[in-house]
């Protein structure tokens, strides 16, 4: 029997309603959320690897394997050589074409990866290219800039237009930059939010912003975001809170993932990755699928 998808189903099952009701009264029935919610659960969803660090480092292709048992078909790497002292060094010494070829056998694959700051400057890209390239990313993320407590905004608008830099040989490589937000970029300075301060900095040409779900503690919702900044995103990172700022399983929590997903359209963005602790992995991926 051919399968068929979610999205065909409900293509289809438009098309009985709207031939049933008339085509006028369609519209009423399946709202443009609703269809733009429905559309991104096609999208494989993905994990970060940073929060099951010691997991992999004790075994990496048994703990991929388990990832994959639970639903996830995307992995995002942070880099061996940027993390070798947080959890990493255990691929340091592997090929990037070794670590690709792990991942793939435990039935994933690696689109994206977090490299630190200095990685991509000018003394370093070229290597750090290189290895992006080996592995077949698609996106090369900056972990944000790691800027020292007392930072002025335009510390952190200059490094913005260092990475822009960065981001003109990235693409020239054929893969996209992007940019990872903390609470810290939701902080304001000079009477300035950071995280506008950067949108208004980065060429939205070359680098595409990656937006941590875990704001919400702060009071910033992706959604709102989204839908300010169409079209700037790239990824997203998932995790959901309770009002006491408790990590839950997504679903559990106080976002409206319906409406995330909605905006997450409008955002313009490719790939979801849960980044949550391990015990709540199993969890939030099975509510995921069921949307």
């Amino acid at each position: 029997m051919k399968k068929t998808t979610r999205r065909q189903f409900i293509s289809r099952s438009a098309l009985a309603v709207g031939g049933a009701l008339g085509l006028a009264q369609l519209p009423a029935l399946l709202t443009a959320q609703g269809l733009a919610a429905a559309g991104f659960m096609d999208i494989p969803l993905g994990f970060q690897t940073f929060p099951i660090r010691d997991r992999l480092g004790k075994d990496f292709p048994g703990t991929l394997k388990t990832m994959a048992g639970f639903g996830y078909r995307l992995t995002e790497l942070c880099s061996p050589a940027g993390y070798a002292d947080i959890g990493f060094g255990f691929l340091k010494d592997k090929p990037a074409t070794e670590i690709r070829g792990i991942i793939t056998d435990a039935g994933l694959s690696c689109p994206s990866c977090h490299f630190g700051f200095g990685e991509l400057a000018p003394d370093k890209i070229d290597k750090t290219i290189a290895f992006a390239t080996a592995m077949g990313l698609s996106q090369m993320i900056c972990s944000t800039f790691w800027l020292p407590k007392g930072s002025t905004l335009k510390d952190y608008t200059d490094s913005a237009e260092k990475l822009n830099k960065a981001a003109e040989k990235i693409k020239a490589a054929g893969m996209q930059t992007g940019f990872h937000n903390h609470e810290f970029e939701f902080a304001t300075l000079d009477g300035s939010l950071i995280y506008d301060a950067l949108m208004k900095t980065f060429d939205p040409a070359l680098v595409k912003m990656q937006f941590q779900t875990e704001v919400i503690n702060l009071g910033y919702k992706a959604s709102t975001y989204f839908e300010k900044y169409p079209d700037r995103f790239i990824s997203a990172h998932l995790s959901d809170w309770t009002a006491e700022k408790k990590e839950v399983p997504i679903g559990k929590g106080v976002i409206d993932w319906k409406g995330f997903f909605a905006a997450a359209k409008t955002g313009g963005v490719k790939n979801f990755f849960v980044e949550m602790n391990w015990d709540t992995f199993e969890e939030s991926a099975r509510y995921l699928h069921g949307l």
